[in-house]
């Protein structure tokens, strides 16, 4: 046997543009094209249709703060709305910039442009290009959140996180808020790190006057080992690393690992963070099965996720 035939030789293939076509007729061309993030960026979303179809699959997604403060906030809200995931787990931050952009504007700026500036003349905090003014966040957060806490927390002594957020989701009662959906669907946010930002703040302002409450951070575990290990397959869509990404393994190596997994990341790998481990070092943890379907996509996730979902949309409905 020549050693051409014990490889499977795949044809690499021109990717074809033409006048009117979908995102999936692009994605699908990208699939033929043999190289090199093109490749991988088509790879994930077949393993996200094929864990879509999966009926007895649990649908997890983690994703840090940063994006919300995006536009791409409009394609997460979107896959609650359709109830595309059974659970999210996040940061603080994620919160903060919901109910921010619920109540107010966020706006365009320039990674160049001059901090101090910023700062000392306009008030206005930087996230890379987008500009966060004073007004639109703290103030927000402070002036529409603590009222809430009052009547939330009435004759309670504690709740998990994925309660808090649903209570204030309901009373956002705004279609263009993820915590809104969440709650309008049941689908559970988890923060782990509640207290690491303005949210998490303001429940340690609320603390103050009220030393009896505590936040039962072991209720959400309880939650989510229960949800994870009754679940017969389990996915995940991991977008960026940290305490979200890892909350999702952690809790799948204890049934075996993952079935389907996604992961999407800037990060390098030689500094061995979580952040920058791909998806088969998982595997020797036994986070991610040996066999899942799996793919690790580099980019930056406000391109890749767009075009995965836009992608599976058109496959899907």
């Amino acid at each position: 046997m020549s050693k051409e035939a014990e490889l499977e030789l795949i044809e690499v293939e021109d990717i074809k543009v033409k006048k009117g076509m979908t995102v999936d007729e692009l994605m699908r061309n990208m699939s033929g094209a043999g190289g090199f993030t093109a490749q991988k960026l088509a790879d994930a979303t077949d393993i996200l249709e094929r864990m879509e179809k999966d009926k007895d699959c649990l649908k997890i997604l983690s994703f840090p703060a940063c994006i919300m403060a995006t536009g791409t906030r409009g394609v997460l809200v979107d896959m609650v709305r359709n109830k595309r995931v059974d659970l999210i787990i996040t940061t603080c931050g994620c919160l903060d910039h919901d109910i921010s952009r619920t109540y107010e504007h966020y706006y365009h700026g320039d990674f160049m442009m001059d901090d101090a500036k910023l700062r000392d003349e306009y008030e206005i905090s930087r996230l890379g290009n987008v500009l966060v003014p004073d007004d639109c966040y703290g103030e927000v957060l402070e002036g529409e959140i603590l009222p809430m806490f009052d009547e939330i927390f009435e004759g309670k002594d504690s709740m998990t996180t994925h309660e808090i957020i649903w209570e204030v989701g309901k009373r956002m009662n705004n279609e263009n808020s993820l915590m809104y959906w969440a709650w309008k669907n049941q689908i559970p946010i988890v923060v782990p790190g509640i207290t690491d930002g303005s949210f998490g703040c303001q429940l340690w302002m609320y603390y103050q006057t009220h030393r009896k409450f505590r936040i039962d951070l072991f209720g959400d575990e309880q939650m989510l080992s229960e949800m994870t290990n009754h679940a017969t397959n389990t996915g995940a869509l991991m977008i960026g690393g940290g305490i979200s990404k890892h909350h999702v393994i952690w809790w799948n190596q204890f049934r075996g690992g993952l079935d389907y997994a996604v992961y999407l990341t800037t990060a390098e790998e030689y500094d061995g963070s979580l952040s920058g481990a791909r998806l088969r070092e998982a595997i020797s943890w036994g986070k991610v099965k040996a066999n899942a379907k799996k793919m690790t996509v580099e980019g930056d996730a406000t391109i890749t996720l767009p075009m995965i979902y836009a992608s599976l949309v058109d496959r899907l409905e």
